[in-house]
């Protein structure tokens, strides 16, 4: 049934996790302690990520810049760009907290693993995928809070500092560039475990829901939060990746592009990490609010996941050569 209707059970797992913590939210010294180990769990997942990503495949992918500079552009200027119309379009409908996790989301870099599996599905580019994914993930550890700096209003419940953009790098730079540099010693068993482990890296963001959202609970945030904003919220999403993937597919084809890169454009380009968010989010916001600035994020991930599957369907039935790269060659 969860196949037909295209949701993702990990959604599923994320709104468990938003109900737990509505109902049985951390409080005081226990909050503190799981904020610990929250961090811990962010180190871990980005650790693993630097262990598993090939070397050659980057390489291979970086030869073909003009493809990786529309989707940095796409991802770190034409999105927020959009957030901004977005924020001041919606002002007089939606609470503030709301209206910062839209800009938010647009500042945001691009996913991994979806990024990759919808092109190969689709039969593309897959080594310009995977490094277009992994260098807009990288550069966002840097350029999100900068822009989190520069476009969200003062009081939205931003604390960009240097110390929040060290924090950020120490807990996402700094053990991927480690795990990158050990992937020789522990790249065999991470692939020979990399079932398991991904319970881990997801574990670890429903985590992060968790309290995220109990600080929302026990600072009554939610009680602010009109359904109608929701709905609200959901068109505006839909609206947001529309306009995108339009866009970057005439794009793509204005610039002369074959079928395979456009391909990837329009899956890296057009999609924002949940991964890489949430994990940010807890490092650069304070507060109650947090729960309400991820929100649209993990409404925006659902809705890519389902649009972005059916469009993968759409360009594997053309007629044509396959991919650049096929899935089980990446390794």
């Amino acid at each position: 049934m969860l196949a037909r209707l295209r949701i993702d059970p990990y959604i599923l797992a994320l709104l468990a996790a938003v109900g737990i913590a509505t109902v049985l939210p951390c409080r005081g010294q226990v909050a503190a302690v799981l904020g610990g180990v929250a961090d811990g769990g962010i180190g871990l997942l980005f650790f693993l990520y630097g262990g598993r990503l090939p070397r050659h495949v980057i390489v291979t992918g970086m030869t073909q810049w003009r493809l990786q500079l529309v989707v940095l552009l796409a991802t770190f200027v034409f999105f927020p760009v959009l957030g901004l119309g977005f924020r001041a379009a919606l002002a007089p409908w939606m609470p503030a907290a709301l209206l910062s996790g839209i800009v938010f989301l647009t500042v945001l870099p691009s996913t991994v693993q979806s990024s990759i599996a919808f092109t190969s599905i689709a039969r593309g580019n897959i080594p310009a995928a995977i490094c277009s994914a992994t260098v807009s993930n990288l550069a966002g550890v840097l350029v999100t809070p900068l822009l989190v700096a520069l476009v969200l209003e003062k009081g939205a419940g931003a604390s960009v500092s240097l110390d929040a953009v060290w924090k950020i790098v120490g807990f996402l730079l700094v053990p991927f560039v480690v795990g990158h540099a050990l992937r020789p010693l522990i790249g065999g068993w991470l692939e020979r475990n990399k079932h398991w482990l991904g319970y881990v890296d997801r574990g670890s963001i429903l985590f992060i829901v968790y309290i995220a959202f109990s600080e929302g609970v026990v600072g009554g945030i939610w009680h602010q939060l009109p359904p109608a904003s929701i709905a609200l919220l959901g068109v505006v999403s839909a609206a947001l990746l529309a306009v995108v993937m339009i866009a970057l597919t005439w794009l793509a084809r204005r610039l002369g592009f074959g079928t395979e890169d456009e391909i990837a454009i329009v899956f890296c380009g057009s999609k924002k990490s949940l991964a890489s968010g949430l994990p940010m989010a807890k490092l650069l916001f304070a507060g109650p609010t947090v729960g309400l600035i991820v929100l649209p994020l993990m409404l925006f991930h659902q809705l890519q996941l389902m649009v972005c599957a059916a469009l993968a369907r759409r360009y594997a039935r053309r007629q044509g050569p396959a991919g650049v790269l096929r899935a089980g060659e990446v390794e």
